[in-house]
């Protein structure tokens, strides 16, 4: 059983608690405006071209399987409609201007490299975390990779925007401690706006992982002119839960436009970014709403 990684983020802070080692899973059902992973909506691997990191060493060319790399007058000349998605030159590339987004792994692969990290999971409280793209767009290899981890003590979180079947959520359900998940929207149409889907399935599945008993982060992205006005809903929303374990809103940046352009994909990131003053009008917001014992780190 194999599955498509574009990244394994060593020593992350920001994904549950402790050190943590985040896995990027390639395709995601959502499309978020702005999506700061877009090498994670596809379910196919993709090239990135950084050209501004291109030194024109010309390595690339000699190893091209397919001619999509090319020397004209010392200008490097990448032809993405001749790409095949090889990752060849990606490994020779003296000036890392070329990435690749999406190798097959298997799970025993990924386990001996998420066990390197073993001790720092057990001194600081951390574990391993799935991600995406939508990792539970993977039910079966997540299942059998978060086994394995538990098996050998390590704590386990899901991250997920929610939008996935209930089969896949229990598949995964007795192999994960906290499920870090995403609230984008409570009114359907906006949700339909920022994302191209209906929050139907993810407020249904959120009830359902509550039920169930589940440790449940809640992760609010704040973008102001598209979701700013859905906060108060949210947090009412929110007040009904018991398993919720924390609730972060986290303010929109747009660090990721070179990804955008390296990947030759259209710039959907907003301009606009929230103020401080936004972000602790949103974090107060969600602490008023009758259940701050429960809330915290926001």
């Amino acid at each position: 059983m194999k599955a498509k990684i574009f990244e394994i983020k060593r020593f992350a802070v920001h994904d549950g608690d402790g050190i943590r080692t985040t896995v990027f899973f390639k395709g995601c059902p959502l499309k978020c405006v702005w999506c700061h992973n877009p090498e994670g909506i596809d379910f196919k691997p993709q090239l990135a071209y950084y050209e501004n990191k291109c030194i024109g060493c010309g390595e690339c060319v000699s190893v091209c399987p397919s001619g999509a790399h090319n020397t004209v007058e010392s200008e490097h000349l990448f032809n993405r409609d001749l790409c095949i998605a090889c990752g060849k030159c990606t490994d020779v590339c003296l000036g890392n201007a070329l990435t690749f987004y999406g190798k097959e792994m298997t799970v025993d692969e990924l386990l001996t490299i998420l066990l390197e990290d073993k001790e720092f999971y057990e001194n600081s409280g951390g574990g391993v975390t799935l991600s995406g793209g939508e990792c539970l767009m993977h039910p079966d290899f997540c299942t059998e990779l978060l086994k394995a981890l538990k098996e050998r003590g390590i704590n386990t979180a899901v991250d997920t925007c929610g939008f996935v079947s209930k089969e896949a959520l229990d598949k995964v359900m007795p192999y994960t401690d906290i499920f870090l998940y995403d609230i984008k929207a409570f009114d359907e149409d906006v949700h339909i706006k920022c994302t191209g889907q209906s929050n139907k399935v993810i407020l249904e599945n959120i009830k359902y992982l509550d039920d169930c008993g589940k440790k449940i982060e809640i992760r609010i992205p704040y973008v102001p002119m598209f979701n700013d006005n859905q906060i108060p809903e949210i947090a009412e929303f929110l007040s009904n839960f018991k398993n919720i374990k924390k609730v972060r809103v986290l303010p929109y940046h747009n660090y990721a436009g070179s990804k955008y352009a390296a990947l030759n994909l259209k710039n959907t990131l907003p301009e606009k970014l929230p103020t401080n003053d936004e972000i602790v009008s949103a974090e107060a917001c969600v602490r008023g709403a009758g259940c701050v014992s429960r809330l915290r780190g926001c």
